[in-house]
């Protein structure tokens, strides 16, 4: 049997330098595809969702709160005093420390559990901080009532950087929040300059949410 041999360009197969070519260029596909997916980023994004959620829960049973207690929101501790041992000293709905709020609003049975702490992961973020007096901050979610127990807030701030991207660039910087607001009532996104937190109110909403 004549056997033929077929010799130069006319054999098929890759060259060792075109595989190389070829590897260089999935190399660079692969690390533009992560840059675009970011999944530091696409996480920070689901805990943000999480967030929201949470807030608008417990936003909501704040309302619910309001309606089956005579109008008041959960009172808020002042500064340097301890203003109970329950949800409802004296029927007051006060709440005993710095950090139940929300044991609070399941013992009173507006929420059956609590929503969890949800970590934050990128640098520079971190649990929302509170002020001296009608404030409370419990598993990541922040609140605050005036000081008649009439207008509350319950916030989150936010760590993502597509939330971030929608605060204003100029007058800052500006800490994304997503805020309930009683008054308001609705929920949404709120940029906060500097170290300050929402506050119970009218909140000035941002336009892009």
């Amino acid at each position: 049997m004549n056997k033929r041999y077929i010799k130069g360009p006319e054999a098929g197969g890759f060259t060792l330098i075109e595989l190389l070519i070829v590897m260089a260029i999935l190399g660079v596909l692969a690390v533009v595809v992560l840059v675009a997916i970011n999944p530091v980023q696409q996480l920070a994004r689901t805990r943000d969702a999480g967030r929201k959620s949470g807030v608008s829960q417990v936003g909501r049973a704040l309302e619910a709160f309001y309606t089956s207690h005579g109008g008041k929101y959960l009172y808020g501790r002042t500064a340097g005093s301890n203003p109970g041992t329950n949800c409802n000293t004296d029927g007051n709905q006060v709440f005993s420390d710095a950090d139940d709020w929300l044991t609070c609003l399941v013992n009173t049975g507006e929420i059956s559990t609590e929503p969890g702490l949800i970590n934050y992961s990128v640098a520079g973020t971190g649990v929302c901080t509170i002020g001296a007096q009608y404030s409370s901050e419990q598993n990541g979610l922040c609140y605050t009532v005036s000081s008649a127990d009439d207008e509350a807030v319950v916030y989150a701030r936010l760590e993502s950087d597509s939330e971030r991207s929608k605060c204003p660039d100029s007058g800052g910087p500006f800490q994304p929040f997503f805020v309930w607001s009683t008054r308001d009532g609705r929920g949404g996104l709120v940029c906060i300059a500097g170290i300050n937190v929402p506050a119970p109110g009218a909140q000035n909403w941002n336009p892009q949410q």
